[in-house]
Parts: C-alpha cells; sequence; structure tokens
C-alpha cells in the first residue's frame, strides 16, 4: 500500500506537480460563479511559483539532508542505492541510459579500486509503480564493469523497489557479519533516509554521500536566475522531506532525521 501511495499521493503533492493542479484548479473555478475565488487562487499560485523557482527555498530545504562526511577506512563492502538508471528507456534502447545522480554510477569504481577486498553490492528493481521486467541492476553491472570493476565483484539485487526493500533485501543477501564495515553510497540529499532505514533494518552501515546538491552555508541564501534550477531543488527537497515522514510514520525509521551517529 505505501508502494502505491508513494507513487500516487505523494508525486502529487510535490511542488511542480502541485502547483500545476492548483492552476488548473483555479480556471476550472473561473467558469464558475466562483470566478473569484479562482482569480485568487491564480494569483496565489503564480507567486508560489515565482517563489518556489527563484528564492532559496530548495537551498533551505535541501541543506540539512546533506550534513554528512564521507566514512572513512577499508570497508568489507561497499553497497550502492539505484537511482541513477532509466529502465523504460534502458529497455527501449537496449543500453543502459543514466538519467540522472551519475556519481552514484563513478563512486564505486573508485572505491573498488581503493579497497581492492571489499565486495561490491549494486541494489536496485523497477521503482514503476506498474512493474515491468526492466530492472536497474541489469543495466548498471554493465557500467560498473566498463569503469572496471570485475564481474565476479558484483553483487546484484534486482528485486527492490524503494529504499526499504533496498536494506531488507540486501541484508538478506550478503548477511553482515558483526564487526563488519559496509559503506553505503547513495545521493546526499537520500542518506538521511537511507541511513534511517537500514538502522531500522538492522544492517549497520556508514555514509559515503555522493551527488550532493548544495556547496555549503556559502549558497545558503541564494537566489536563482534560472527557474528550473529553483523547482528541480525544491522537488527533490520536497520529496525527501514526504519521504522521511512517511517512514517516520510507519516505524521504518527511528526519527524524522537521521543523521551520522545516531540511533
Amino acid at each position: 500500500m505505501y508502494f502505491v501511495l508513494s507513487k500516487t499521493l505523494g508525486t502529487a503533492l510535490l511542488p511542480i506537480n502541485l502547483l500545476i493542479e492548483l492552476g488548473i484548479l483555479s480556471l476550472l473555478l473561473m467558469a464558475t460563479r466562483f470566478a473569484a475565488v479562482g482569480r485568487k487562487l491564480a494569483v496565489t499560485t503564480l507567486v508560489l511559483l515565482a517563489l518556489v523557482a527563484f528564492s532559496p527555498i530548495g537551498n533551505l530545504l535541501l541543506y540539512p539532508l546533506e550534513a554528512w562526511d564521507p566514512s572513512r577506512g577499508a570497508p568489507d563492502g561497499i553497497i550502492v542505492l539505484g537511482g541513477s538508471i532509466d529502465t523504460d528507456l534502458s529497455a527501449a534502447h537496449r543500453t543502459p541510459v543514466v538519467a540522472h545522480a551519475a556519481d552514484r554510477m563513478l563512486a564505486p569504481a573508485d572505491l573498488a579500486r581503493r579497497y581492492p577486498n571489499a565486495r561490491i553490492v549494486f541494489t536496485g528493481g523497477s521503482a514503476n509503480l506498474v512493474a515491468t521486467e526492466a530492472r536497474e541492476a541489469d543495466y548498471t553491472a554493465p557500467i560498473l564493469e566498463s569503469l572496471g570493476i570485475p564481474k565476479e565483484r558484483l553483487i546484484l539485487e534486482r528485486d527492490s523497489r524503494n529504499t526499504w526493500e533496498n536494506a531488507i533485501f540486501t541484508k538478506q543477501l550478503v548477511t553482515p557479519k558483526p564487526g563488519e564495515r559496509w559503506l553505503l553510497v547513495t545521493s546526499a540529499f537520500h542518506m538521511p533516509r537511507a541511513m534511517g532505514i537500514f538502522r531500522k533494518a538492522g544492517f549497520d552501515v556508514e555514509a559515503y554521500p555522493v551527488d550532493w546538491r548544495m556547496g555549503g552555508r556559502d549558497g545558503l541564501f541564494a537566489f536563482t536566475r534560472n527557474g528550473a534550477d529553483g523547482l528541480g531543488k525544491t522537488d527533490v527537497a520536497v520529496r525527501e522531506w514526504i519521504g522521511l515522514l512517511a517512514y517516520r510514520i510507519m516505524g521504518r525509521t527511528g526519527e524524522l532525521l537521521p543523521g551520522p551517529g545516531k540511533d
């Protein structure tokens, strides 16, 4: 049920989608006896659009999500979360298509060279509401191999649909032993939710954030001249905050904003 809600209600509440929905509603109201309400809603929607697109709202929402430092020291294993590959486009063109967060593909290659004895695990199936045979792990493996990771070092988990299943299925797959050190590679803004879920699942991992969206406090209150950038940042941040809240309510994380060294 959660998976369905996350792909429907969760998507509808994202800023870009919500503003479009409010704009359509305002137009519909203008054609009725509530035209005055419709005009006010249209103006409000336009103001909100401008704020989300050009103000530092996205920066302010992203910054607390990215408060992580990369782990140090030789690990026993490296876990890479999916989210970079567009499985539908990859299946259509019969070749891996990296849609975003390419750092999630590049970091494991570097880590594999630095730590030749570490196991490399990629976890990611299909996040589509309507499941298909296309699995992200299947298209990621050739990329990682082309970047120098031998096929025999790769462990693929191809059934998970979300971060909760990433944690549960990966733990079942690798059965980590007490005292082992595992690095978790994912986007910095996604790290709080991922760490909270892995901890709740009883899999002790250390953060190795990549795909940063913020450079630090210096740009925290900066306005943008490109509205698409502002909308994109806000969308990413709101998606994560919705996910954090939902997982906390469901008891899949131990706190609303998991951080380094917390339970």
